[in-house]
This record gives structure tokens, sequence and C-alpha cells, in this order.
């Protein structure tokens, strides 16, 4: 894929701030730009593989669904296992999302970063702990950043 078309802008317009809550959410948005269904699933396939969009996929409201706390935990794990730890903390089906981020010691020694949603911040600690065992002895350091306020989470938005 070269560059986006005038269609591929309005599936990305019609769909950037999600799809519609119904049984059919393609021939929905198709049938709101006056195109197929297959062709709006066609060319989302085309920009997911081509990276224009990154993802298709559910976000939930961690607050309506009664986790209100949520806790970030940064953890100092050894460089050389980052990729095994870090793909085993990021299969807990407590870890929403995990990740490898630079270090800037002396005042950050943490490496490892992995969200946790929980109804409190006991429930947060508990998960916490059970990510520390994991680690085990890979476990040089962590601490928990608990989240103060809900930000609107946006990508890029393209206006019609």
């Amino acid at each position: 894929m070269t560059g986006l078309d005038d269609i591929d802008r309005r599936i990305i317009v019609a769909t950037q701030a999600g799809l519609p809550l119904v049984a059919d959410p393609y021939r929905a948005v198709a049938e709101e730009l006056g195109l197929a269904a297959d062709e709006v699933m066609r060319r989302l396939r085309a920009m997911l593989d081509a990276g224009v969009i990154r993802r298709i996929g559910a976000v939930p409201n961690h607050y309506a669904l009664g986790y209100r706390a949520n806790g970030m935990s940064v953890w100092d794990v050894p460089e050389a296992d980052i990729g095994d730890l870090g793909a085993r903390v990021g299969a807990l089906d407590f870890v929403s999302h995990c990740y490898h981020r630079p270090r800037h010691p002396p005042q950050w020694p943490y490496n490892l970063f992995a969200m946790v949603h929980g109804r409190d911040r006991d429930e947060v600690a508990r998960m916490v702990a059970r990510i520390a065992a994991l680690l085990g002895p890979a476990d040089r350091g962590h601490e928990i950043l608990y989240s103060t306020r809900i930000l609107k989470k946006t990508g890029l938005r393209l206006v019609a």
C-alpha cells in the first residue's frame, strides 16, 4: 500500500472513534459510506498489513467495569533476560500491557513496565506480588505507580 485514497480516509474517519456497537459493525460502516461490507473489511486489512493502522480491538473502560485501581508496575530486571521475562509477565492474564523501556540511572533504574488493573490498590499489590514471585531473583527492585486521574487516550485523528 503506497498511500491512502479518499475511500481509505473515509473509512478511517468513520471508524477512528470506534466501530458501531451492532451485530455487524463492518456492514454498518459500509452502509454509512455507501460501500460493500467486504470492501470495508478488505481495505481495513490492507491498512493493517501496511501498518497504516496498528490494530482493531476492544478498548475497555476499566472504571466502568469496576476496576478503580490502576498500577503501572516498574521493574529493574537484567537487560540480558528482558525478552524472556517480558514475555512471561505479559502473558499473565491480569497484565493489560507490558513493555521494555530505557533506564535513566541513577534516578530511574527500571526497564520493564507492566500495567495491572484491580478493584482496589490491595488487589493490584497482590498481583504485583505474583509478578515478583514469577521474576524471582531477576527482580532487583520494583515499584507500583498508581494512576491518580483518567486521561483521554486517543491516537491521531483525521478530520472529515
